[in-house]
């Protein structure tokens, strides 16, 4: 009884044994993609346009110990000083005169104002020679925005100095 193998049986073996459909492999082809990935790479490297560092070309003197002798009437001094609303105030003079205030209402007019009159100063003097005294306080960018309008004005040769004590004692007195 326990060894009998009846048909049924071979049916149950022929139900699991169904055969498999046979999976066709798919292959794609990664050429053209590969082609319009370096067409685009080509493309775009070669119509960027590269932007230029904005650099300002510095001389410095070979020697610290060397004293430059400049006249009196070719040196125009320009002292910026920070005040607490986090604007900047300018003061400029000709050779050892009083240092005079420019009036301007916001920092913009103050920038332009300050542009307008070095630009009067050099077509005055031609050999003019800037010293650029700046508060320890000022904003950076208020010194690159001076610079900037020094080089508008065609002036191109200018010092930078610290606004010492005794600078802030000669505008007290104004």
């Amino acid at each position: 009884m326990g060894a009998d193998v009846g048909p049924s049986q071979s049916r149950g073996k022929a139900k699991h044994s169904k055969k498999k459909k046979k999976r066709i492999g798919v292959r794609i082809d990664m050429t053209p993609m590969v082609d319009v990935a370096f067409l685009l790479l080509t493309f775009f490297m070669l119509t960027t346009t590269m932007a230029k560092p904005q650099t300002m070309e510095i001389n410095l003197p070979p020697n610290s110990d060397v004293n430059v002798e400049v006249a009196e009437s070719n040196l125009l001094t320009l002292r910026i000083t920070a005040d607490p609303k986090d604007t900047i105030s300018v003061f400029w003079n000709t050779g050892i005169d009083k240092p005079t205030r420019l009036e301007a209402k916001t920092r913009t007019e103050r920038i332009s104002a300050l542009e307008k009159m070095l630009k009067e100063r050099i077509k005055s003097n031609p050999k003019l020679i800037t010293l650029l005294k700046i508060d320890g306080k000022a904003r950076y960018v208020d010194m690159v925005d001076i610079m900037d309008k020094l080089n508008l004005a065609d002036i191109t040769r200018f010092s930078l100095a610290p606004l010492l004590d005794q600078d802030r004692k000669i505008l007290e007195k104004i």
